[in-house]
């Protein structure tokens, strides 16, 4: 596991990589300030979470709710963006350490996309309750890094395996790998969550999916390439 991340560091300073992280970097970006946004008007024009004096004090705290509610949720917000560079950051993976792979069918660019995107509504909505244990400031944090741990690392494990694998091998996979999965999807959500680093993460979780699930399957036979 730990070694499917460091090599997945290492991939940034790969020549055919680094257009790609520099618009990754770009999407980032746009996602950060977009949600910053976007959250400094809703908390601005909603009642967020119905209860009076929450509500006030999220009011009264101004750019500070902003920013801590825009922290939480970009981990969910940034991972859509996932599916538009996908088979991009997978293929310079691929060409770099698995060159006797056959090409992949893939996802299309708009079936990732929606994968993403439908990842990305069931995120926010439990992101946004997860919020609510702010209340219990201990039980919080085990809150949301089990609940982004789970989404992110199914997300992401889908993503690289439906390119090569069908739907019921890939679930099957997943379910024998639940353990291991959950703790990379642990790590996905501490590094999409340390400033500077999370505009990275998403290329760095891509490209070390790609080995774990490479290593999962077993590539010398490789009885369900595609």
């Amino acid at each position: 596991m730990f070694k499917a991340f460091s090599r997945g560091i290492l991939q940034l300073a790969d020549g055919a990589t680094r257009t790609i992280v520099w618009r990754c970097l770009a999407a980032a970006l746009a996602v950060l300030v977009g949600l910053w946004v976007a959250v400094g008007a809703l908390l601005t024009e909603t009642s967020l979470f119905a209860i009076p004096w929450l509500d006030a004090a999220v009011d009264l705290l101004g750019g500070l709710a902003t920013a801590v509610i825009t922290w939480f949720l970009f981990p969910a917000v940034v991972s859509a963006a996932v599916g538009f560079f996908l088979e991009d950051i997978a293929g310079t993976v691929e060409a770099r350490h698995y060159p006797a792979l056959p090409p992949a069918e893939g996802l299309s660019a708009a079936a990732a996309a929606v994968t993403a995107l439908g990842y990305l509504g069931v995120m926010v909505a439990l992101n946004v309750g997860a919020l609510l244990f702010l209340l219990l400031p201990p039980v919080f944090p085990f809150v949301f890094y089990a609940v982004n741990g789970y989404l992110l690392s199914r997300e992401y494990f889908e993503l690289v395996a439906l390119r090569r694998i069908g739907p019921d091998h890939a679930r099957s996979l997943r379910r024998a790998h639940r353990g291991e999965l959950f703790a990379v999807g642990v790590i996905m959500t501490v590094l999409l969550t340390v400033p500077v680093v999370n505009l990275l993460a998403p290329v760095v979780a891509t490209a070390a999916m790609v080995h774990l699930f490479e290593d999962w399957r077993q590539i010398p036979s490789r009885p369900h390439a595609r």
